[in-house]
């Protein structure tokens, strides 16, 4: 199975560790990047500022509550720019308000997930995060790879 880069966008250093850890546990070949605001997300996205030689990731998972851009705004920038827009993205947020999760679907996050408040129902959440996006789902090509 080939390596999935992931970016995770999160300010929250609680989930940041969870994420990382659920991730390391579940066996799969991957990388993660961390950005910790939806401004840092954006350089890093469109190589920039400190993040020139950044990897395009093969998946995103993001936060809406960010400092500096929230999630929505991040969303928006990523599905609206014809280089990016094809990479799964998938919100993972504490909030559950119908008003988050329809705007994140109409900017066309590929899934909106609720936070589990416990921690072994996050790790499982991000367990099944992963095994969905590398074991079911097909990722598009990445062209950066195929160089």
């Amino acid at each position: 199975m080939h390596s999935i880069h992931i970016l995770l966008v999160e300010d929250n250093e609680g989930d940041i560790i969870l994420t990382t850890e659920a991730l390391n546990e579940s066996g799969f070949n991957h990388t993660l990047s961390v950005t910790r605001d939806g401004w840092e997300a954006i350089q890093y996205l469109y190589k920039d500022g400190d993040y020139t030689e950044a990897v395009r990731p093969d998946l995103i998972l993001l936060d809406i509550n960010l400092p500096k851009l929230n999630g929505h705004e991040v969303l928006s920038r990523v599905k609206q720019n014809p280089a990016l827009k094809e990479i799964p993205t998938i919100i993972l947020s504490t909030s559950s308000d119908e008003r988050d999760i329809k705007k994140s679907y109409r900017n066309y996050s590929n899934c909106y997930i609720v936070k589990p408040g416990d921690i072994q129902s996050f790790t499982d959440v991000i367990e099944s995060i992963e095994i969905f996006w590398l074991k079911v789902a097909e990722l598009p090509n990445n062209a950066d790879k195929l160089r």
